[in-house]
């Protein structure tokens, strides 16, 4: 049973898959956002190797709790995801994923062009871990 985890973004979408076992998060990759066709197709590949039994994807929320202009357009994407997964998609509060990533980064002296390559992956690794760990996955 894997599960894939999205981390959304109009420039970027990183993306993690869990183990076997639902236990870990690893990384898969940070797609381009340059058109929905070329987005699309890419996740598809993604899909059809890793074949996830349910999709987390990261829902952007201000501090506060409230859902902004992001939280909308995520909500685009997972609708137009479901073109091509059939699955189950979730939502998991992804407040203060990008900055773990950012800390994990930099304590793995992680910077540069590598940094920005790898940002959006972290962030998608986070969210999937988080949503694993608060689910009880395994």
């Amino acid at each position: 049973m894997r599960i894939l985890g999205i981390d959304y973004g109009d420039a970027r979408v990183g993306v993690a898959v869990s183990d076997l076992m639902g236990l870990t998060a690893q990384g898969v990759g940070t797609i381009k956002n340059n058109s929905k066709k070329q987005l699309f197709s890419e996740l598809g590949v993604i899909l059809d190797e890793y074949k996830p039994t349910r999709i987390v994807v990261g829902l952007p929320k201000n501090m506060d709790g409230s859902e902004g202009f992001r939280a909308e357009a995520t909500y685009k994407f997972a609708d137009a995801l479901k073109k091509i997964y059939k699955g189950e998609i979730v939502f998991y509060d992804e407040r203060l994923s990008s900055l773990g990533a950012k800390r994990y980064l930099t304590e793995t002296n992680t910077f540069g062009k590598k940094r920005k390559r790898v940002l959006d992956t972290a962030a998608a690794c986070i969210i999937l871990e988080g949503y694993l760990n608060s689910h009880n996955i395994n």
